[in-house]
């Protein structure tokens, strides 16, 4: 259960939920996305109650990308990477030029072109991963809400994957991502926001967030930490103590 939150994202901005298992950060986001009911309180997209936002609008403004995400039917990539244009164009009309030229570039941001005939189900989990996030980028939403976009990825496309998440922030969206690999979410988020028991800890600047204190309160962890071309690096060592208690 998520208590007491109060989080505002800007256009332009990425901001990283980090916080131990079971903090609530995929019960956040699923929040955000309008697939969880509030008890309280309410969740607005520029100034607009998500609530209030009829189904086509919501779709619009905002996309999300759940974790292990899987196609459940054999449709060829660059048919599922078009259903992120759906909103735009409605189920009954072919898609415009706007819309494959959007298509195109997202799965070229994703380096997904290769793969456009083949099935969904025949990439491995990280070609997937891939290729639904190029879904999602398919849509230009205002706000884009991805939980662990990175994992199952290998390095080089971990960075790929978070670069294009900068990019998307850099063309005028709100991007919450969340993210394990403290070392990416200190490099790449602008603004961190830490989860703990279902309540945030702290939210700022990721020097400010990820601090030993709060990674031995939170974590339960001592880490080590150094910085290399200007970005900071968090590798945690050991743990500090007892597994903190959710």
């Amino acid at each position: 259960m998520l208590t007491g939150l109060d989080l505002a994202v800007a256009a332009g901005e990425v901001v990283g939920l980090i916080g131990p298992n079971g903090a609530g950060k995929t019960t956040l986001l699923r929040a955000v996305a309008g697939l969880l009911p509030l008890d309280a309180g309410d969740i607005a997209i520029q100034g607009r109650s998500l609530s209030g936002l009829a189904p086509g609008a919501r779709a619009r403004s905002l996309a999300y990308l759940p974790q292990n995400g899987e196609s459940h039917w054999g449709v060829e990539v660059e048919t599922l990477v078009m259903l992120g244009r759906l909103p735009h164009h409605g189920a009954w009309r072919a898609p415009s030029k706007s819309d494959r030229a959007a298509v195109e570039r997202a799965m070229e941001a994703c380096d997904v072109v290769q793969f456009r005939r083949r099935s969904a189900n025949d990439l491995s989990g990280g070609e997937r991963a891939r290729v639904l996030l190029a879904r999602a980028l398919a849509g230009q939403p205002k706000l884009l809400l991805a939980d662990e976009p990175v994992a199952g990825l290998d390095p080089g496309h971990q960075l790929d994957v978070m670069e294009k998440l900068r990019e998307r922030a850099a063309s005028g969206a709100g991007v919450v991502v969340v993210m394990h690999d403290l070392t990416l979410a200190a490099r790449f988020c602008d603004r961190l926001a830490l989860l703990n028991d279902g309540r945030i800890e702290s939210v700022g600047d990721p020097s400010e967030v990820l601090s030993p204190e709060a990674l031995d309160r939170c974590y339960g962890v001592r880490a080590y930490f150094a910085s290399a071309n200007g970005n900071r690096i968090v590798v945690p060592l050991e743990r500090s103590g007892p597994v903190p208690k959710s």
